[in-house]
C-alpha cells in the first residue's frame, strides 16, 4: 500500500501504464452475422481516460468529496466507470442492491442519507415520485440506462479539475448493503484500506495474475477487477433476476473470450454445470471458479470436476462485512469434506486466511460489549464464529444498534495509549467449529437454528440428509414455536410438483424423509414435513433460502407428519 495514498482507484491508473493496451472492459451489445458476441472493448488506458472523464464531470456536476453517492446505473461501463470515478473524487458511492423490493430499498435510501443521485432514467424518476426517503438529494444525475453508456457532456464547463484526491486508508470508500437473507439489508461501511486488503488477499490466496480474463456474475465483484489487472467480460444476466440467466449464453462468453475465471453462486454454476453436461461441454481455459453465496452442495462439486478440465472450483467463506475469510477447493473436498457433508458434519469452509483470525465463541443472542464477555469454545464445540482482520468492516451504517450486537471491540495492548484504535471482531452471525486439524466448518445461520427441547440443530448438519433424496430439489429446517422448546420441521421444495400432486403422494413423500431421518441420531426426532413449490431465496445470489420466512408460512400451511414405526 502507498504511503499516502490508500485510495483504491490509484490501482486502476498503476494498471493503465502496466498494461496499457490490455482489453479492461467487454460489454456485450448484440451478435455479429456470423453469432459470436459482439463487444465493446475498452483497453486499461481507454478505461482510465474514461473514469477520468467521469470523475471531471461528476466535478463539474457538483460532486465534492465527501459526497455521498447514491449509484443506481447498469451493470457494465457506467457501474464501472462511476465507482472509479467517486472513489478517485474521495465521495462515498452507495450501492443497493436491485430487486430486494421497493420498501426495503426506500429505507435503505433513507438511513443511507445520499446528497447525489446518480441513476438511470427510471431511478430518477423514483427518486421524484418518492420524496421523503431521497430528502436528502440535492444533486441530481442522469445517466443513460445502457450498459455501454458514458456520461453526456457538460460542454458549457470546460477543462474542470479531475486530479484523484489522496485518501488515507482510514477513509470511507463505499457503502454496500447485505442480502438482507436473515433479517433487513444493512449498509456495511468499507474504508479505502478495506479494499486494498480485499484485493490483495484475493491476489494472493488465488494466484490471480494481470492478463487474466474474468467474468463475475455479480457486478459489484467487477469492481475488483481493474485494480487486479483483469479483464472484466460483463455477462448476459440480468442481475435484479439471476436465476433467470441463459447457461448457453454465459458458456458461449467463457468460450469466445477465453475465459480464465469467474464468480457466482451455487444455483448459477449448477444451471451451468447441468447445461455443460447435458451437451458435452468442457470449459477448458478456466482456471478458477469461485462459489459462493451459500454453501455448495456437495454433488455440485462433483459435476464441475469434469467441466473444469484445467481449472479447480473454489468457495471462498465470508460476508458483506468480512470478506474473505477463509477458502476450500475441490481437491480439499473431494480428500472426504463431501462425505462428511453428506452424513451430518456441515460444510467445510477450508482454512482461514493467514491474514484473518477466527474463534469459536458460545453461543448468545445478546450483544457483547468486549472480547472478555465471550467464551472461547474448543475444537469440536459448535458455536459462534468472530472473525478480525484487515478487510473486517467497523461499522454499520447509521444503525448503531446493529453495530453494537455485530461487533466486539478489543482494545489491545499496544493500541491501549489515548488515540489508539482499537481491534474489531466481526460476529460472523454463523455458527460452526474447528475441526482437529484446524480446518472451519460451517453449520448454519445462528438465527436460523432450531433450538428443540432435545438440544440444537443447525441447518447444515440436517439439510443435506434430505437434499440426498432424488425427489428432492431444495430442503429446509425450521423450528416451530419458542426457542428452547421448538419443534423441527422440515420444508422440501420438490424436484417437480408431480411428485406432491395429492395428499397421497405427500403423505408416500413424508414417510420416505422420514426413513432418511431415522438413518441419523441428530434428525431421528424430526417427523413433520411440509412441501413449499418454490421457496423465497436472496435476490444477489438465488441460493440463500429465507427459512424464517418459512417458519413463518408453515403456521398456516399443511403439515405431514410421519413415523414409520407406527
Amino acid at each position: 500500500m502507498s504511503t499516502d495514498n490508500a485510495n483504491i482507484a490509484r490501482h486502476l491508473s498503476l494498471m493503465a501504464a502496466r498494461q496499457p493496451l490490455t482489453a479492461a472492459l467487454k460489454i456485450p451489445r448484440g451478435r455479429t452475422r456470423a453469432g459470436d458476441i459482439d463487444y465493446l472493448t475498452l483497453s486499461f488506458a481507454e478505461l482510465d481516460a474514461e473514469v477520468s472523464a467521469w470523475r471531471a464531470d461528476l466535478t463539474a456536476r457538483g460532486v465534492r468529496r465527501g459526497d455521498r453517492v447514491l449509484v443506481m446505473v447498469k451493470p457494465g461501463l457506467p457501474l464501472i466507470a462511476a465507482a472509479f470515478a467517486l472513489f478517485g473524487l474521495g465521495a462515498v458511492p452507495v450501492v443497493i442492491d436491485p430487486g430486494m423490493g421497493l420498501k426495503s430499498f426506500l429505507a435503505c435510501v433513507a438511513r443511507s442519507r445520499p446528497r447525489v443521485l446518480l441513476g438511470i432514467p427510471l431511478a430518477q424518476v423514483v427518486g421524484r415520485i418518492f420524496r421523503k426517503p431521497f430528502r436528502t438529494v440535492e444533486v441530481r444525475i442522469r445517466v443513460n440506462g445502457s450498459p455501454t453508456a458514458r456520461l453526456a457532456p457538460k460542454s458549457e464547463i470546460k477543462n474542470p479539475k479531475s486530479e484523484m484526491v489522496k485518501s488515507t486508508a482510514a477513509e470511507a470508500a463505499a457503502v454496500l448493503f447485505t442480502s438482507g437473507s436473515t433479517g433487513a439489508p444493512k449498509g456495511v461501511c468499507y474504508t479505502h484500506g478495506m479494499f486494498d486488503a480485499q484485493v490483495r488477499m484475493i491476489r494472493e490466496t488465488y494466484d490471480i495474475q494481470p492478463g487474466e480474463i474474468d467474468l463475475p456474475m455479480l457486478p459489484i465483484f467487477a469492481l475488483f477487477n481493474p485494480a487486479l489487472g483483469m479483464t472484466t467480460i460483463v455477462p448476459e444476466i440480468d442481475p435484479s433476476r439471476p436465476a433467470s440467466v441463459d447457461p448457453k449464453k454465459i458458456i458461449q462468453a467463457i468460450r469466445q473470450e477465453n475465459v480464465t475465471s469467474s464468480f457466482g453462486s451455487p444455483t448459477l454454476w449448477r444451471k451451468i454445470a447441468v447445461h455443460c453436461h447435458a451437451h458435452h461441454i468442457t470449459l477448458p481455459t478456466m482456471k478458477r471458479v469461485l462459489c459462493a453465496g451459500a454453501p455448495v452442495p456437495p454433488d455440485l462439486w462433483q459435476l464441475m470436476a469434469p467441466v473444469l478440465t484445467h481449472g479447480t472450483l473454489h468457495s471462498p467463506y465470508g460476508a458483506t462485512e468480512a470478506l474473505p475469510v477463509s477458502s476450500i477447493s475441490a481437491v480439499e473436498v473431494a480428500a472426504g469434506a463431501a462425505i462428511a457433508t453428506e452424513h451430518g458434519a456441515g460444510t467445510c469452509v477450508g482454512r482461514v486466511l493467514p491474514a484473518n483470525e477466527v474463534k469459536i465463541i458460545a453461543i448468545t443472542d445478546g450483544p457483547l460489549a468486549t472480547l472478555a464477555d465471550a467464551r472461547e469454545l474448543p475444537p469440536g464445540a459448535i458455536g459462534e464464529l468472530i472473525v478480525r482482520g484487515p478487510t473486517v468492516t467497523h461499522a454499520y451504517d447509521a444503525l448503531p444498534e446493529a453495530t453494537a450486537s455485530a461487533k466486539i471491540p478489543q482494545l489491545s495492548a499496544l493500541n491501549a495509549q489515548p488515540g489508539g484504535e482499537a481491534v474489531v471482531w466481526h460476529r460472523m452471525g454463523d455458527a460452526g467449529y474447528f475441526d482437529e486439524s484446524g480446518r472451519l466448518w460451517f453449520c448454519g445461520r445462528k438465527a436460523e437454528r432450531v433450538e428443540a427441547m432435545s438440544g440444537p440443530l443447525y441447518t447444515e448438519q440436517v439439510e443435506p440428509l434430505f437434499i440426498s433424496h432424488a425427489d428432492v430439489n431444495r430442503a429446509a429446517l425450521i423450528g416451530l414455536g419458542p426457542r428452547g422448546c421448538q419443534r423441527a420441521a422440515i420444508v422440501v421444495e420438490p424436484v417437480s410438483r408431480d411428485v406432491i400432486a395429492t395428499s397421497a403422494d405427500c403423505r408416500r413423500f413424508a414417510r420416505e424423509l422420514r426413513a432418511i431421518a431415522l438413518r441419523h441420531a441428530h434428525t431421528a426426532g424430526i417427523k413433520l414435513f411440509y412441501f413449499h413449490e418454490k421457496f423465497p431465496v436472496d435476490v444477489r445470489h438465488n441460493a440463500k433460502i429465507h427459512r424464517l420466512a418459512l417458519a413463518r408460512w408453515a403456521v398456516d400451511a399443511v403439515g405431514y407428519e410421519s413415523d414409520p414405526k407406527r
